[in-house]
């Protein structure tokens, strides 16, 4: 959640990331105790900013832009092994 009003490492990470009125507005939300309507506030923009999130071909263009940036470790959730498996090949 977005957690303390004052003192919230994800709220102000989220700020950080431009999303300065989503930040408020879902912090508002989950503090009213609506965390459905927290969750639908977080803007497809910021989801897709910091994830790799997609079809396989929009994941792969994204992961050279990592690999030109000089990035070498990639913290990856997959739901089921077949995600795992893309991944894999996309990455080594």
């Amino acid at each position: 959640g977005m957690g303390a009003k004052g003192k919230n490492f994800y709220n102000n990470l989220t700020r950080r990331y431009g999303f300065e009125e989503a930040a408020e507005t879902i912090q508002d939300h989950y503090l009213a105790g609506n965390k459905m309507a927290a969750m639908e506030a977080v803007p497809d923009e910021l989801v897709d900013q910091i994830n790799l999130i997609g079809p396989k071909a929009k994941v792969a263009e994204e992961i050279e832009v990592w690999k030109a940036a000089g990035v070498t470790t990639l913290n990856v959730t997959a739901t089921d092994i077949n995600t795992l498996r893309t991944l894999a090949e996309l990455v080594l």
